[in-house]
Parts: structure tokens; C-alpha cells; sequence
């Protein structure tokens, strides 16, 4: 027998209890005990979240955490030896160090290589590419996190009024590491330069094209040496610099010669000599763990004139690094990108290098 009836009534389905009370159900109609019970968990949930953001903190670097920061920069997910103390503090003289760590559960999760100067907080204004470096545990919304603390640090503590934001280039990455984008378009960051590089992939590198002096370099009867006579190399660069542009490269030979000495394994030379040992050309490259970058390339009017650095290139590519990921040649713009000179990006194009970007943002600190 039976213990309830029902009917239905404008498509509201009403059940009669023998205890007469009256049950409704619709497929609309959400009970008020559910809608109860998914606001509580969601009220939990939002609290859990505050929790765990309660647990990053915001601290300056301090000198004695040098080893801890080198430590992690290895370990980063986007980090090369750039960010090491020993690369950024060589110029510490030119720029106000205010570097950051942040600190999950009492563990550091990423740092910040930064500096300011006149009311601009950079990272990094004195490096290639800076941005923040964060470990594989790092979550998305962790990093908003950290930008709001960032942010709030700088607007409380600082008389920063922007900040110049750096990111490091996708093809440096040891694991995907965008977060930082997604962050910087959630606190309305402006691109303000985007300077275009050229890369090979080195594991499937794309054939030569153009008219390469490779024959006539061949029949020259060159050297390739790697050394650390970088005083020879200087003076080839610094004329062809000077020469064709009115500059002189960004290192001294000082500096370049005392990262190197920091960095033995990272910063090396390679020249292509003739008989008598002179320099005809050569490249300074950094080598981080996926990618070798021509930091500077240079030749005599000489070596031009034979194709030195075709020579010097074809070997580099495919020979003494192609175990690696990717070579870069470098950026062929000035002013910030607009500017783009369309010879020297032919040549990188010539050896099959295509374009990966680096750019900077500017972000307003309201």
C-alpha cells in the first residue's frame, strides 16, 4: 500500500504524504536547503583560497640570502644564470638593487630581480629580460597573488609610480612559464616595446638559404678557435661597431672579461683566425640550458669579404651545438621595435632563424 499520492498541476509535481505534508518538485526549482548548502561550500572554499594567499609573503632580498637565490634560480622554472647575483650585481653601481622573494608556507616560491630608479621600479632595466621567476608548484592564482603583493609593497613602501616589466622569452623556459602574462593583462600592463628576435631550432633547423660564403671560407684555410682572448675580439667588434653604427658594445672588455670568469660555462668565445692567428670574426655567446645566444658577432672587413662568419655560424649550428634546443642571433630592431633593420634580420632569416619576441610592458601602480 501506498504511503503518499501524487498529482500534477502546471507541470509542478504535488506529493500528498500520509502524514499530509506536501512536497513540491519542478525541474526549475532548486531547494532552498541545496542552495544553502553550495553557498556554505563556496564561502569555504573562497576562505580556503584567502588562507593559502595569506601564506605568500613579500620580503626584500637581503646579501646573506645570495646562496638561496642563486639555488633557486636553477631550479626556476624560467630562470637563467643572468639572474644570478654574480651576473646582475656587476653593474651594481648603476642600479638601486630592490629585488624580491616571495615565500610560500615559508618556502620560497620565485623572486623578483628588480631595481628602482627615479619613481620606476624595473626587472630588470640592467638585463636582457627579467620578470618573476617562480617554481613548478607556482599556480596562476598564486602569481595574481604575488602581483598584489607587489604591487601593494611598491604603492606603501616605495616612491615607485610604474613599473618596466621584462618577461624572459618563451624559448628560455625549462617548463611552460606564462603565468606572468596572464597577470600583467589582469593589472591592465601596456606593451611598450616589442623587439623581434631570430631563433633556430636546432632539433629540426631549417636549410641555409641566400648566397653563403661558406666555399669561399672553406678555401681560406680558417680557424675556429674557442679561447678567452676576448681582447682580440674587442678590437675587431669595437671598430665594426663604432664604424657602422657610432657605438661601442654595451660590455667593456673588463666587464665581459670578468663575467666570464664568473661564468666560465655559460660565457664563451669562439673566433675564426686566419695563418697568422688574427681575428677575422668571432661571437661572445651565453649558453643557458635550452638555448645558445650570439650576445655579440663581429667581424673585420676581411673576414667580411671571405665570409668568416658564415664559416664561424655553419659550425656553431650544426656542429658544436646542435644538441641543444634553440640558437638565438638577437634582436634586429632599435627604438624599442619600431624600427626594424630589414639587412641584418635577412642574414639571421638566411641561416633559418624565425622570430621570437621580447618584450616590456609598463604598468601604472594606483
Amino acid at each position: 500500500m501506498s504511503n503518499s499520492t501524487s498529482y500534477k498541476k502546471n507541470n509542478i509535481t504535488l506529493t500528498k504524504t500520509r502524514q499530509n505534508k506536501l512536497c513540491v518538485s519542478h525541474p526549475f526549482i532548486v531547494s532552498s536547503q541545496l542552495l544553502t548548502a553550495q553557498a556554505r561550500s563556496c564561502h569555504q572554499n573562497n576562505k580556503a583560497l584567502q588562507m593559502e594567499n595569506k601564506d605568500i609573503r613579500i620580503a626584500r632580498y637581503p646579501p646573506q640570502h645570495k646562496e638561496l637565490w642563486d639555488s633557486f634560480v636553477d631550479k626556476s622554472r624560467n630562470g637563467t644564470f643572468l639572474h644570478k647575483r654574480g651576473y646582475m650585481e656587476y653593474h651594481s653601481d648603476r642600479f638601486d638593487d630592490h629585488s624580491l622573494m616571495f615565500f610560500k608556507n615559508g618556502l620560497l616560491a620565485a623572486i623578483l630581480p628588480a631595481h628602482i630608479s627615479n619613481g620606476v621600479f624595473g626587472t630588470h632595466c640592467g638585463l636582457t629580460y627579467g620578470g618573476l621567476l617562480i617554481d613548478n608548484d607556482t599556480t596562476a592564482t598564486e602569481t595574481l597573488e604575488m602581483f598584489r603583493l607587489l604591487t601593494t609593497h611598491l604603492k606603501e613602501e616605495t616612491d615607485a609610480k610604474e613599473i618596466i616589466y621584462r618577461p624572459v622569452p618563451h624559448i628560455y623556459h625549462r617548463y611552460p612559464c606564462e603565468e606572468e602574462l596572464y597577470a600583467l593583462f589582469r593589472y591592465k600592463a601596456t606593451l611598450t616595446e616589442r623587439k623581434i628576435s631570430s631563433a633556430i631550432r636546432l632539433d629540426d633547423p631549417l636549410p641555409f638559404k641566400g648566397r653563403r660564403k661558406l666555399t669561399a671560407a672553406t678555401k681560406s684555410r680558417l680557424s675556429i678557435v674557442e679561447d678567452d682572448n676576448f681582447a682580440a675580439f674587442w678590437e675587431v667588434l669595437g671598430d665594426r661597431l663604432e664604424n657602422k653604427y657610432g657605438v661601442a658594445p654595451v660590455h667593456n672588455l673588463q666587464e665581459i672579461e670578468l663575467l666570464h670568469n664568473r661564468f666560465p660555462k655559460n660565457i664563451k668565445l669562439f673566433r675564426v683566425t686566419d695563418g697568422h692567428n688574427n681575428t677575422l670574426a668571432g661571437s661572445v655567446l651565453y649558453i643557458t640550458e635550452n638555448v645558445v645566444h650570439a650576445q655579440y658577432t663581429g667581424s673585420s672587413h676581411e673576414g667580411r669579404r671571405i665570409g668568416a662568419l658564415d664559416y664561424l655560424y655553419s659550425h656553431l649550428i650544426r656542429r658544436q651545438y646542435a644538441h641543444m634546443q634553440y640558437f638565438d642571433f638577437g634582436i634586429s630592431v632599435e627604438d624599442g621595435g619600431w624600427y626594424l633593420n630589414e639587412g641584418l634580420i635577412g642574414q639571421k632569416e638566411g641561416f633559418g632563424g624565425r622570430a621570437v619576441m621580447y618584450d616590456t610592458y609598463k604598468l601604472t601602480i594606483e
